[in-house]
C-alpha cells in the first residue's frame, strides 16, 4: 500500500517568510482574525493597520502548508509561490462573508490552492510517460544519496504525469494525510465520488512508476 511522506521529495521553504505577527494579532483566533479583516475587506475601504496584521498574522500561521501543497501539485517553486498568493487574497476577499465556527482558514485555503492547481494544470501541455527522465544507473558504487535523490526525483515526475484531479487525490491523500471525506470536501466530490477516483489515480500510479522502472516498494 502506498504510505504518506517518503513518495517524494520534501517540499522546499516559502520563499519569503510572512513578517512576525503584530503582538495585538498573534493571540487571536483564525476566526477573530478573520472578523478583524472583514470591514477593511470592503471595496471601497482602504486596508487598516490592524486588518493587515490580521492577514501577516493568518499567513504566518498557514503560509507552509499552503506552499508545501501547491509546490506539491505543480512541482515549480514560482508557480506554487503565485497560488498561494492568490489564495491567501481570495481569503482577504472571503472576510466579510467568513462564518466563525465553518471548516476554517486551513481548509479553505486547502481548497483554493488545490483548485488553483488543477485549472493552471489544465491551462498547460500535461507531462507524458516519455517525459520522465532515464533510468538511472544501477551500476554499483553510485553515491547511495544521489541514487535516493533521483528516485524521489522520479517518483515526483510520475506523480505529476497523472491527469489533474488524480494528481490531487494522491497528493491529499498521501502527502497531506487528509481522511477521504476532508480531501473530497477539499476537491467539491462526495465521498464515493472520491474513493472512485482515487482508486483510479493509484492504479494510474502504479502503472506509471512500473513504465519508470520503479516498483510500489519505492513508493513505501
Amino acid at each position: 500500500m502506498l504510505s504518506g511522506a517518503p513518495l517524494a521529495a520534501a517540499a522546499p521553504d516559502p520563499p519569503l517568510a510572512a513578517p512576525d505577527a503584530a503582538p495585538a494579532t498573534s493571540a487571536l483566533s483564525d476566526d477573530q482574525l478573520m472578523a478583524t479583516m472583514a470591514a477593511a475587506a470592503a471595496p471601497a475601504r482602504a486596508p487598516s493597520a490592524q486588518s493587515t496584521n490580521a492577514l501577516r498574522t493568518l499567513a504566518q500561521r498557514h503560509q507552509t502548508a499552503a506552499f508545501r501543497l501547491a509546490w506539491r501539485m505543480t512541482g515549480d517553486h514560482g508557480d506554487a509561490e503565485d497560488l498561494v498568493q492568490e489564495a491567501f487574497a481570495r481569503l482577504w476577499l472571503q472576510a466579510p462573508r467568513w462564518r466563525a465556527g465553518d471548516t476554517g482558514v486551513r481548509a479553505f485555503l486547502q481548497r483554493v490552492v488545490t483548485n488553483l492547481c488543477i485549472d493552471r494544470s489544465r491551462r498547460r501541455r500535461p507531462v507524458t510517460m516519455a517525459e520522465l527522465p532515464d533510468r538511472p544507473d544501477d551500476a554499483p558504487g553510485a553515491d547511495a544519496l544521489l541514487e535516493a535523490d533521483e528516485r524521489s526525483r522520479r517518483i515526483d515526475a510520475c506523480v505529476r504525469a497523472l491527469p489533474d484531479r488524480q494528481r490531487a487525490s494522491i497528493v491529499l491523500t498521501y502527502w497531506e494525510d487528509m481522511p477521504n471525506a476532508a480531501a473530497a470536501a477539499c476537491m467539491d466530490m462526495s465521498v464515493k465520488g472520491f474513493e472512485s477516483l482515487l482508486l483510479r489515480a493509484r492504479t494510474a500510479l502504479r502503472h506509471n512508476l512500473a513504465a519508470a522502472g520503479l516498483g510500489l516498494e519505492n513508493a513505501q
